[in-house]
């Protein structure tokens, strides 16, 4: 077996969430070969899946210093972050996003980093040029539309989801991405209807409930909307204590003098 099978072995174990199958895999490598670059990425990546930054980051620095890699190099930057090392985060991706061939993990990971420190500028211009490269990934635009919606920037956070649903159509991400640009604008319907289709996808979520059951409230359709608060108040104690906090601070809601009332009310029939 050559090397490049054993290391597709181990990828596929990687990403089938294995990572210490894939640690044993690509140690044989390793042995007869202790400079293998793509091995030691993936023994890097098997590291960090198990929460083990402190060794990913030494393998990885190890590959960056064998081979200049936009991949090595954004996953480096990743265990960094991990340890709370931003700056040297920061200072990796910016090496990544140079190298040739260009890889889209750096940028998204470049503009996820760069939202998560407010610079939201410097995000949206990294995410645009992640998305010349890539244009049918997309994660992409849907960590633009994100950093948009951190930016208060509504309108432009919509065009960044629709896009990203133009590449992905049954996205949950840009499809609760557009919910709450509409609703954070005010139009409940629009929003209602994402909502919709988000419960499609996943039919039990509360949060999403919750919010559904909100623009409901707001476009009068008053039954609906408490039936969608007690929908999402059954299951867990937490959904019930979150679907009640939820009602009463509505603009529209409920509240009652005794818990045992607000309880009848929800988790009625």
């Amino acid at each position: 077996m050559t090397h490049e099978d054993v290391l597709q072995r181990a990828s596929l174990a990687l990403n089938g969430r294995r990572p210490q199958e894939a640690e044993r895999i690509v140690r044989e490598i390793l042995r007869a070969d202790p400079r293998h670059a793509r091995a030691l990425f993936i023994l890097g990546a098997a590291q960090l899946t198990e929460s083990r930054v402190d060794d990913a980051i030494a393998t990885l620095e190890s590959a960056v210093r064998i081979k200049h890699d936009a991949e090595i190099d954004t996953m480096l930057a990743i265990a960094f972050r991990r340890a709370g090392r931003d700056d040297d985060a920061l200072s990796r991706l910016k090496r990544a996003v140079k190298r040739r061939p260009a890889y889209a993990g750096a940028f998204l990971e470049f503009g996820s980093l760069l939202t998560a420190l407010n610079r939201y500028d410097e995000a949206v211009e990294i995410l645009n040029r992640g998305m010349a490269v890539a244009p049918m990934m997309s994660q992409l635009p849907i960590q633009l539309g994100q950093t948009f919606l951190q930016r208060r920037d509504c309108v432009s956070a919509q065009a960044a989801f629709g896009r990203a649903l133009s590449v992905a159509p049954d996205s949950l991400e840009a499809l609760l991405g557009l919910a709450k640009a509409h609703q954070e604008l005010g139009d409940c319907e629009p929003a209602a209807a994402y909502f919709r289709r988000c419960l499609m996808i996943r039919p039990d979520d509360a949060r999403t409930l919750l919010n559904l059951g909100h623009c409901l409230l707001e476009l009068g359709q008053i039954e609906a909307g408490y039936d969608c608060f007690r929908l999402a108040a059954r299951g867990e104690q937490q959904r019930y204590g979150d679907a009640l906090a939820s009602l009463v601070k509505s603009g529209r809601g409920r509240f009652w003098l005794k818990p045992s009332a607000a309880r009848q009310y929800l988790l009625k029939n």
